[in-house]
């Protein structure tokens, strides 16, 4: 039951009427089919990528996820595909809704370093990198590693912390690597930020800045389970007794063959009248009069890679529109920002992003 995936795609126009596609402004209706017709009959196929070994290694952490976790389909799916795509994600969702666990669960399921950190009001940076300590022996400082030096960083209630504490994760999170006294320090790879995060409603909260949102390839958002999924909630819970049995969780893939399947993900065809579409969607988004802020250079590239994973997913070594489509709200919601005026009327990001997409042409 993929209910996030049908929540994440369903009209979000308030009180769900239908508003008019016509006042999206330029959305480039460009027939992009036509265009690169002449080059994409150039494109080989004759070096065939074996995707068998990253298909079979994501069905046994859908298994082992699947062992704890009811329903969220839709959200394991984007996990596992920010991860072949190397970038990181945000989950948003109400207290109670499984984000942490489901976070934990993968980065358990996976044989990699994990380190989990809980932003807080009073969390300074040097908590997070780690600081130079002064050693009486040799009299010199010496630098201790903070919980970032890992392979997959669990931050949990990322918009606790204020502004100061959420930019120290500007450069580890961009460059996969952190400056402390004039010092560089890499990142062992694969280096993957999973973020969780409440409503920004909700007390006690900070707004993440711009600079930090759009370094995380997706935003992807929680709902609560439907009836049938409630049910199996409370009927496993009460066949454990009250216990969530984490520990049945396997690890099954080394940080090797992550780094392996990445390479795979990045050898994924696609097609130049396909490039030419995520750039018309993008241009479509600066170019739209409800919104204040459009999507950079940087959310084409992370559409590029997300529906490159996403064909990878599927078994196939080449992008369909149909990847470009899946990948564009939770690649784009979080880096474009509403106009105030339309903000005030209820229209959201998510509900101008679908209008774009089905706006935007699909090459044939």
């Amino acid at each position: 039951m993929e209910h996030l995936d049908d929540k994440q795609n369903e009209d979000l126009t308030p009180n769900n009427e239908q508003f008019d596609e016509s006042l999206l402004g330029n959305t480039s209706k460009t027939n992009t089919s036509e265009e690169g017709a002449s080059t994409d009959a150039d494109i080989s196929f004759k070096n065939r990528i074996d995707l068998s070994e990253l298909q079979d290694g994501i069905e046994l952490i859908k298994n082992e996820i699947g062992k704890v976790i009811v329903g969220q389909k839709g959200m394991i799916d984007m996990l596992i595909a920010s991860i072949l795509a190397n970038g990181h994600s945000l989950i948003e969702g109400v207290p109670g809704v499984a984000k942490t666990i489901s976070a934990k669960l993968l980065a358990k399921s996976l044989n990699i370093g994990f380190s989990r950190i809980q932003f807080t009001p009073d969390l300074m940076p040097s908590d997070i990198l780690g600081t130079s300590v002064f050693n009486m022996k040799n009299s010199e400082f010496e630098f201790k590693q903070g919980p970032i030096f890992s392979n997959m960083i669990l931050i949990d209630e990322i918009n606790r912390a204020p502004a100061k504490t959420q930019a120290a994760l500007f450069e580890v999170m961009e460059e996969r690597q952190i400056t402390i006294d004039g010092n560089k320090y890499k990142m062992d790879l694969p280096f993957i930020v999973l973020a969780t995060q409440n409503p920004i409603e909700q007390e006690g909260t900070y707004r993440l800045p711009e600079a930090q949102l759009d370094r995380f390839l997706f935003k992807i958002d929680i709902d609560y389970p439907n009836v049938e999924e409630e049910v199996e909630i409370l009927v496993r819970e009460q066949n454990l007794q009250g216990a969530l049995k984490t520990d049945q969780v396997t690890a099954h893939l080394s940080r090797a063959q992550i780094n392996k399947f990445q390479g795979l993900v990045d050898q994924v065809i696609i097609e130049s009248h396909l490039i030419k579409y995520i750039a018309d969607m993008i241009i479509s988004t600066r170019n739209n009069p409800f919104l204040y802020l459009g999507a950079s250079p940087r959310a084409s590239i992370a559409i590029l890679k997300a529906s490159k994973a996403f064909a990878a997913m599927d078994g196939r070594d080449f992008v369909t529109p149909e990847d470009i489509k899946r990948s564009a709200i939770p690649v784009l919601q979080h880096r474009v920002i509403v106009t105030p005026e339309r903000e005030m009327e209820g229209v959201t990001t998510k509900q101008i992003i679908k209008q774009i997409i089905e706006a935007v042409e699909i090459p044939r």
